[in-house]
């Protein structure tokens, strides 16, 4: 058993954020699945959205989050995250993030949905830059320890103590240490999930490999609420190539001039959908293009931006533009096949300002969550930034009442004497293909409850097949994540089945209309 003052699941944006803002007051360890890099925030291509420019305000940036969350947005915490942007955008700056510069101030690019340019970058690879700039603060701070490899299986609560109590106090994790194959405990005074979404749910997605939804099954499994688990929003240009998987186009393609075409007729179509045409909110396109792919029987849609100077187009994405080249594809000369593919989950575990979720001293920022920001569908490069400001909130919560915060109770060992290494590694396969279909043709982008039933009912089956498993053979990190994959896989279902209406990202044929009022979709354990 390790013992620290907090324990943070997640070693990206939002759980970086949180150790270093929390290392000068304690010890903390940092739990990664995989590798240090491994999640979602080093993907990041488009940016961070913050109120910099002379004629924007940030009464602007909360409407425009407002109008693409379709009302679901809690106002306040909208109002928080706005105004916290720019004192985050700074603190990067201060930790050596090299954004894009136009003279002496920072540039400044446009993306769907926003009424003004508010997006700061570093190029197209603006994750990839905050990541390491984090990483490297972290790595230089002695009362952090970077812990890589450990696959979180379950929250060590009340249950867990030595002496028993239902009080649901969570006080760390059980997590199998990849390379040793045993599992450990690691216990502190408070727990901060900052694991990411469950996008690996579906067949297609942009999301890393690792973006299986455990904070969100750990946290439901502990009895924590979940919220708005339906609204799960699709990218609408995901590059198409049976090669390479999941290559984000970023929005900014379409902000800086790319349009959309049908690959055969060539006919632009956004303006057909929509009066914003390329520009407007990602589910709209997303709809548009699986429209499109599903009425014409086709494979992938066209993104072209040929039509605008060369070096413009090399020199504003240069990534995407020599990565497409290995592929055979000249940007600046010929459309780019896209599909639409899973992006981000707006639902998840349910905080407050403090990203405190229901269980006391459990906290959790970033993606995994459900804060009240995103509503029925997040704005473009919001992301990011509610990492930043959720992780700085938890941790000023937790320096806040750190006299509230008892020591750690002796805590049970992680008991496998009654398992044995699987003989059966092939039902892991098999029902995370399965998974990953069914919630693409029955539970993406439009939706039906007859559709939404036929999921169920395959989630049920296979529910009794994983739990069986999972309580006869040791534990794996695939077996881990399917568990948590069909976790999440249900909680989805059983929320698109409860939302009678079209809002946002949930668009179901059964109920295309919108209700006069709008509701968060809670879940209670």
């Amino acid at each position: 058993m390790s013992e620290y003052d907090i324990i943070i699941v997640g070693s990206g944006a939002a759980g970086l954020t949180a150790a270093i803002a929390l290392a000068g007051h304690c010890r903390v360890l940092v739990l990664a699945k995989g590798d240090l890099n491994g999640g979602s925030t080093a993907w990041a291509q488009g940016g961070i959205a913050a109120v910099l420019d002379a004629g924007d305000t940030f009464e602007n940036h909360i409407e425009d989050t407002m109008v693409a969350g379709a009302g679901l947005n809690r106002r306040e915490t909208v109002e928080f995250v706005v105004e916290n942007a720019p004192n985050a955008i700074e603190r990067l700056v201060e930790m050596g993030v090299p954004f894009n510069k136009d003279a002496e101030a920072l540039h400044l690019t446009r993306e769907g949905g926003h009424s003004h340019r508010r997006i700061v970058h570093v190029d197209d690879a603006t994750g990839w830059a905050v990541q390491a700039a984090l990483l490297k603060t972290a790595e230089a701070h002695p009362n952090i320890t970077l812990l890589p490899g450990q696959a979180c299986i379950d929250l060590i609560t009340g249950r867990h103590e030595a002496r028993y109590s239902g009080s649901g106090r969570v006080w760390g994790v059980y997590a199998l240490d990849e390379k040793s194959g045993k599992v450990h405990a690691h216990v502190g005074r408070a727990t901060i999930l900052a694991s990411g979404g469950a996008g690996r749910v579906y067949q297609f997605s942009t999301a890393p490999r690792g973006a299986t939804g455990d904070g969100i099954a750990m946290a439901w499994r502990a009895g924590a609420r979940v919220s708005n688990m339906e609204m799960m929003q699709f990218h609408p240009t995901c590059l198409y190539n049976l090669d390479v998987k999941n290559f984000l186009i970023t929005e900014a393609v379409r902000g800086e001039g790319g349009l959309l075409k049908h690959p055969v007729t060539g006919h632009r179509y956004m303006p057909d959908y929509d009066a914003r045409a390329e520009l407007a909110p990602r589910d709209v396109v997303a709809r548009a293009n699986d429209d499109q792919i599903k009425r014409s029987g086709l494979d992938y849609v066209h993104l072209d931006i040929s039509h605008q100077d060369p070096d413009f187009v090399a020199g504003h994405f240069p990534n995407i533009y020599e990565k497409l080249l290995t592929l055979g594809i000249d940007m600046t000369k010929q459309p780019i096949p896209v599909v639409p593919a899973q992006h981000y989950t707006c639902g998840g575990i349910l905080i407050d300002l403090d990203g405190r979720t229901d269980l006391p001293g459990l906290y959790a920022a970033g993606e995994c969550t459900e804060s009240g920001l995103h509503g029925a569908n997040r704005l473009a490069s919001n992301s990011l930034l509610e990492c930043f400001v959720f992780g700085e909130a938890a941790a000023k919560h937790i320096i806040q009442s750190w006299d509230q915060l008892d020591a750690p109770p002796a805590i049970r060992p992680w008991d496998a004497s009654r398992v044995t290494d699987s003989d059966e590694e092939v039902v892991i396969k098999q029902n995370w293909t399965e998974i990953r279909r069914f919630m693409w043709n029955y539970v993406g982008i439009v939706r039906t409850t007859k559709r939404l039933e036929r999921a169920r009912h395959r989630i049920d089956m296979m529910t009794h097949e994983v739990e069986d498993y999972y309580g006869h053979f040791r534990v794996t990190t695939d077996l881990i994540e399917l568990r948590n994959l069909l976790q999440c896989a249900e909680l989805i279902v059983r929320s698109a089945l409860h939302r009678k209406e079209s809002r946002g990202l949930h668009y179901t044929l059964d109920y295309p209309d919108l209700l006069p009022q709008a509701v968060d979709t809670v879940l209670v354990p």
